[in-house]
């Protein structure tokens, strides 16, 4: 007797796909507090731009985190299993030192606040290094698309705790109670690792020792893909999102810079973005059902390009000495066009990065991916403060857009249109429907 397909319905309603919102939540919010909320603090502190730019080398233990990463793939901890063990640790973690900013001040603990916020970034990493295992774990191969996309949107859906809620907060009242809120927004994560979340089957191919689990991650992707096929997919990864991710970088700053205030920045910047990105987001997800990764890769990697150039626009157009209606306006469209662009291009950025890994190698495998894509959000970004001082804003903007042409050209041998590489399959220990 025949059996017949799962709707899209179907595919889209099951426990899985319910796991990657709360996934996708608690690996955002920490990123979002170093990049969007603990800037704006500093600004509003009369902090330079120089520094404020440095700080993105808090962002180091993002590139590092596969040197770890086989760690958490040996290692079993005596509680909740091999996967949910680490995500425990790392969520008690982040909610600790998140709730630690509280008590600080950037006239007088600067080195501190780096310190610290190196501690977040370790425990945000360490904690993508299992989320993102866990993920590719549980989802089948032909879900991988949509299942990212939802990560990737509840992911940007993060961040309007840290870039919209504690910055409206952070007007009315003090910012160590701003912290101490914005801190228990981990607690979803928690609950989800104690209640929802389940233990993934361990594939018969993992490796049993922790020299087999630090070697032959790298052993076998090389071989799979051969020398020259692998360094031209580790140069995409480190390409795609190389120029989004520096437009970005100091983009709170910046909409200071052009005159909104935090309130502006707060209701207008990230909500216009809100809704675009999580409508394209999951649209995106459900096409690449049909589409495949390698053509979403095309098309959404095109509009996110497209779209670096909408800050250009508003920089060319700024600073504005009255922020009006037109003005709100404008910043509203260049937010909504950003988001539908990144969300899109990230969506199936993560999907292939998730597809070229072998399922017996997960973690290690994709931490290598993941740093390197981060690569760019630590190093180069640090430069952003010096290059827009430099340059200027409407300058530097076009340079971000010109840097995200290399990773377009590289799809062409990665991903070429009319081919979806076949890749090693996902383990048989997929979950019932919700």
């Amino acid at each position: 007797m025949p059996t017949t397909s799962p709707s899209i319905w179907q595919q889209i309603f099951t426990r899985r796909m319910l796991i990657c919102i709360f996934t996708g939540f608690t690996s955002g919010l920490p990123l979002y507090f170093l990049i969007n909320l603990v800037p704006a603090w500093l600004r509003s502190e009369h902090i330079d731009l120089k520094t404020i730019g440095l700080f993105a080398l808090i962002g180091l233990p993002f590139t590092w985190k596969f040197v770890w990463s086989p760690l958490m793939d040996a290692v079993r901890l005596p509680f909740l299993g091999r996967r949910r063990g680490w995500m425990l640790v790392t969520q008690i973690g982040l909610l600790l030192a998140l709730a630690a900013y509280a008590f600080l001040n950037p006239g007088q603990h600067m080195p501190v606040i780096m310190g610290l916020s190196l501690v977040v970034a370790f425990f945000s990493a360490s904690q993508d290094i299992v989320l993102d295992a866990f993920r590719r774990e549980i989802l089948p191969d032909n879900e991988l698309g949509l299942g990212n996309a939802i990560h990737v949107n509840a992911y940007r859906i993060a961040s309007l705790i840290p870039g919209s809620l504690s910055l409206i907060l952070a007007d009315i009242m003090p910012w160590n109670q701003v912290f101490i809120i914005t801190a228990l927004f981990m607690l979803p994560g928690l609950f989800m690792t104690l209640f929802l979340a389940y233990e993934p089957k361990l594939p018969d191919a993992a490796p049993k020792t922790l020299r087999q689990t630090v070697v032959e991650p790298f052993n076998e992707f090389f071989s799979r893909k051969g020398v020259r096929q692998a360094l031209m997919v580790l140069a995409f990864i480190f390409f795609y999102k190389l120029g989004d991710s520096m437009a970005t970088a100091l983009a709170t700053p910046f909409y200071l810079d052009m005159g909104y205030s935090k309130s502006d920045i707060g209701l207008i910047a990230k909500n216009a973005g809100l809704w675009p990105a999580v409508i394209f987001g999951i649209i995106g997800g459900i096409w690449m059902l049909k589409l495949g990764i390698n053509k979403a890769l095309w098309l959404f990697g095109l509009v996110q390009l497209v779209t670096i150039l909408g800050f250009a626009w508003l920089a060319a157009a700024g600073p504005f000495p009255v922020i009006g209606a037109a003005e709100r306006w404008m910043l509203a469209g260049v937010i909504a066009a950003e988001a539908i662009g990144v969300g899109l291009g990230t969506a199936a950025f993560v999907a292939y990065m998730a597809r070229e890994t072998n399922p017996a190698f997960t973690a290690t495998q994709l931490a290598l991916f993941t740093s390197l894509s981060a690569v760019p959000r630590t190093f180069i970004n640090a430069t952003t403060g010096y290059l827009i001082e430099w340059l200027g804003y409407v300058p530097f903007f076009w340079l971000c857009f010109i840097l995200g042409v290399p990773g377009m050209l590289l799809l062409f041998w990665v991903a070429p249109w009319n081919g979806e590489n076949p890749q090693p399959s996902a383990p048989d220990n997929q979950a019932e429907t919700a």
